[in-house]
């Protein structure tokens, strides 16, 4: 990363009660001196941040590291600006950035995807999906999701999110054998509830979904459907996965994840659509949008129309498939028996260890992933049987199928040694030792 020369330099605090010392390498962080002069404590956790970030191999599939443009583009004087509607009918004046701003977002959006029309606005992926319930549904009507335990997400309609309150929720799931989509099952359960709309897409589900026969049930039963790409968007938009722009009515997407943008969201949707989305977003659900965060996607969308991207897209694919291969040959039970995109989810019980327990020590010893729930999971919630875990962020860092091997070879030592301290810490050491080897974008020299 090049660093201006006005740069100050901050040793990293302590975090969560754990010495952190200097940086990397020897070298200390360079943190902007008036960050350091007004608030040293928020400067000494951001310098903290980094060195985690640096030294843990982070196997979150819904993290990743934007690059330094998008975090500066994040963190510009857009900040300071008002717009609340959108681009040529505005509600405060001085919009004379922020709409050529808006509007090139849209324009890169509308490209890569191959979509008629996109919203930027949205300011997560939760609002986004609200968006699409407002503008299709009345309170009560029915709608049909992925079941949360079975690798759906809160906002598909699961009971405790607004979207499973205000609006009558039916669950279809995966195999309990197979841990697979099985589509004639999710027809039947159509035709019995005749939903108004349908959501495809998951938060935990390591399989291609089949776009085009959703919508075909969509289209026999008369709903919309509502396709949620925000975790294998990047793979969208690298040609790594099968888009679902040609069958869905609607589809939203964070710009995280493996896009590798800011944390914000987008909605893409069919021109006949274009009007009810943009209502239902503003002043439907929010007023003046984030536009530093409309400048971060604006910057992520470019860096995702490259060849590089393409290539990193492909990648992270490679190294989920290589990284689920280690883990099965050590052992490890995979839901569904592998992957096809960017995650992996697997039971741990087999192996005597809780997905909580093993995620801690997975923790201590540089290995950041989060426990979750298996499809058929008799335990609870917060203290489930399983493990996920993905590989966008370890990508972006360089690693490829060779590094996957020796990361399921951690991962096996881990499972040996969940309540050897002394353990943990050594692979904690090798860790760090081997993540100096690569770069973190947006962080690393």
């Amino acid at each position: 990363m090049m660093w201006g020369h006005d740069r100050a330099r901050a040793r990293p605090a302590a975090c969560h009660q754990q010495p952190l010392g200097s940086f990397m390498l020897g070298k200390e962080l360079m943190i902007d001196p008036h960050l350091v002069q007004a608030d040293p404590e928020v400067a000494a956790l951001i310098a903290a941040e980094e060195r985690r970030e640096f030294e843990k191999i982070r196997l979150i599939p819904s993290e990743n590291y934007a690059s330094r443009a998008v975090l500066e583009a994040t963190g510009s004087v857009f900040t300071n600006k008002y717009s609340e509607g959108y681009a040529g009918k505005r509600y405060y004046e001085g919009q004379q950035c922020v709409d050529p701003l808006e509007q090139l977002a849209i324009a890169r959006a509308k490209a890569l995807f191959g979509a008629d029309h996109a919203n930027v606005q949205p300011y997560s992926g939760s609002p986004a999906n609200l968006a699409v319930y407002f503008a299709l549904l009345k309170p009560g009507d029915t709608v049909m999701g992925m079941a949360l335990p079975h690798g759906g997400h809160l906002t598909h309609g699961w009971n405790v999110s607004i979207t499973g309150s205000y609006f009558r929720s039916v669950q279809y799931g995966v195999q309990i054998d197979t841990g697979l989509i099985d589509y004639g099952q999710v027809r039947e359960l159509a035709l019995k509830e005749r939903p108004k709309l349908m959501i495809a897409g998951a938060t935990a589900y390591p399989r291609i979904i089949d776009f085009q026969a959703m919508r075909a049930i969509a289209d026999e039963v008369g709903a919309h459907l509502l396709v949620d790409m925000a975790h294998i968007a990047g793979l969208v938009a690298g040609g790594a996965h099968p888009t679902p722009i040609p069958h869905a009515h609607v589809v939203s997407t964070t710009t995280h994840k493996s896009l590798r943008g800011p944390r914000g969201a987008m909605l893409l949707c069919k021109e006949e659509m274009a009007k009810m989305i943009d209502k239902a977003v503003f002043p439907g659900l929010q007023g003046g949008p984030h536009n530093h965060t409309t400048a971060g996607i604006a910057v992520a969308l470019g860096e995702a129309a490259t060849d590089e991207f393409k290539v990193y897209a492909h990648q992270i694919v490679k190294n989920a498939r290589a990284l689920a291969e280690g883990l099965a040959g050590h052992g490890f039970k995979l839901v569904s028996g592998g992957t096809d995109n960017h995650l992996i989810l697997m039971d741990v019980t087999p192996r005597g260890m809780t997905g909580k327990a093993y995620a801690r020590a997975l923790d201590r010893a540089g290995l950041e992933c989060n426990y979750n729930t298996v499809p058929g999971d008799p335990r609870k919630p917060f203290d489930p049987s399983g493990l996920r875990l993905g590989t966008p962020s370890v990508t972006s860092r360089g690693m490829r199928e060779t590094e996957m091997a020796k990361i399921a070879g951690w991962f096996s030592r881990v499972a040996e040694n969940v309540a050897n301290e002394a353990e943990l810490d050594t692979i904690a050491g090798e860790v760090r030792d081997f993540c100096a080897a690569f770069p973190c974008p947006g962080i690393a020299r």
